[in-house]
Formats: C-alpha cells, sequence, structure tokens
C-alpha cells in the first residue's frame, strides 16, 4: 500500500468534546470468531483481534460515562441469501452472536439492532411502521458526533457511513453532524486464492484485508467522514 492510503501510520486524535455516541458493526462470531464460519478468519488475525481490542476498551469507557452505545448484529434468515457473499451469521448457527468480549452488552441499555443486509442504516428500518429505529436513537440522546467501529470496513462499515453521511446533508438525522470512524477499532477480512476455491466464489471475490481496509477508510474520508487512529475523551 502506498502511504496516500496507509491511516495506521501517523497518529491522528480526535477529541470527543459534545453529545457523542458510539456505534458498534457486526462484531459478532461469523465475522471476528476464528473458524466460525465461511467469512471468519481461518486462523489468529491481527487486524481482526485489534479491533475487538480497541473496541471493546472504548465500549467501556462509554458505558462507564453513561454515554449511548448502538449495536448492529448481522443476522440472516437462511433463504434470503446475500449475493455474492456465501452464507453467514444465519439465525440459530451461533455466527450471529456477538463475540465474547462484547457479551456484556447484550444486558446493558445499549441499542441492539439485528440487520439482514449489509447497510445498517436501511437494516434499521422496522417493515411494520417504517420507522428507522437508528434515527429514533440519534433523536432520542440528541447524538451530535457518532463513533463508528466495526467489521467489515469497507463493507458493512462503508455502506452505512457514506448512507449516515447523505442522510446527514439530507437533513433526516439532526442534530448529528459529524461521523468519526476510528480506524483501530475497524477491521475487513482476508480471502486469498485457496479461500475462494474452498468456498467456490469467482475470482473477483479476491479479497486483501490490508488494501481494502484502507480504501474503506479513505472512500470514507473522500465522503466527509473523519478518520482517526485516536479517540481522547
Amino acid at each position: 500500500m502506498g502511504n496516500t492510503i496507509d491511516f495506521s501510520t501517523n497518529p491522528v486524535s480526535f477529541e470527543i468534546n459534545e453529545r457523542c455516541g458510539l456505534l458498534i458493526i457486526d462484531e459478532v462470531n461469523g465475522f471476528c470468531k476464528v473458524g466460525a464460519g465461511n467469512l471468519a478468519p481461518l486462523k489468529a488475525n491481527l487486524q481482526v483481534e485489534n479491533m475487538i481490542k480497541e473496541t471493546t476498551n472504548l465500549a467501556k469507557l462509554f458505558n462507564d460515562k453513561s454515554m449511548p452505545i448502538a449495536l448492529f448484529l448481522d443476522n440472516h434468515e437462511d433463504d434470503r441469501p446475500e449475493h455474492p457473499f456465501p452464507p453467514h451469521c444465519i439465525k440459530g448457527t451461533g455466527e450471529e452472536k456477538i463475540i465474547t468480549e462484547l457479551e456484556w452488552l447484550i444486558d446493558s441499555d445499549a441499542l441492539k439492532i439485528k440487520k439482514d443486509c449489509i447497510n445498517g442504516f436501511i437494516g434499521s428500518i422496522d417493515p411494520i411502521n417504517n420507522e428507522n429505529v437508528f434515527i429514533t436513537w440519534i433523536k432520542k440522546h440528541q447524538i451530535k458526533t457518532l463513533i463508528v467501529t466495526g467489521i467489515c470496513t469497507d463493507i458493512c462499515v462503508l455502506d452505512f457511513v457514506l448512507t449516515c453521511m447523505s442522510a446527514i446533508n439530507h437533513q433526516i438525522i439532526n442534530p448529528l453532524n459529524k461521523v468519526v470512524v476510528f480506524s483501530e477499532a475497524c477491521s475487513t477480512y482476508h480471502m486469498d486464492a485457496n479461500d475462494i476455491q474452498r468456498l467456490k466464489l469467482d475470482e473477483s471475490m479476491i479479497h486483501d484485508q490490508e488494501t481494502y481496509h484502507n480504501i474503506g477508510l479513505k472512500i470514507m474520508q473522500m465522503r466527509g467522514a473523519i478518520i482517526t487512529n485516536k479517540i481522547k475523551f
């Protein structure tokens, strides 16, 4: 990777100084626990492990300060495939469960949103009454700054952040006006030629972890999100 899109080398801190909320995207077994599913790491992965550590530390700080936390939890019915990805996080398999390090949040006041699509902003729409429960959460807590963490940087995190930036411009998610992506608490997956053969996927699905992590961060930055690798209270 060229240094032009490497967000890991130079410290860029963000200081929380206004009403702030934390969003944790899809830190579930099926994406994070070794061997837990088709899109889980096959062996210990430093980027994923660092994401879990940084997310856990930040979540504890938010919880200790009684600041609002929301969780997106990937959760699919087995009859609803998500092309072009292989089956993942199917309800009842255990893949859809939050990782052990964050289990304590399930019994907390954190908002829990089970989503059945890549884009959590869309997944937050209650199809019965058309309410977007994520927007309702923002308004309830009068959140001005949203810290975003999770997996995958270039897929679910990216889709959510881009949609959220458009929602801010469209003035449907006031008072939110700032989205901050904590790069050290984000991660994506690695898939090489052997992996796609094992999963019977097209060659186009080859996915270099570090490359696409940084591409995801760069695109979000270009769309107006703040990218930081250090959070200060």
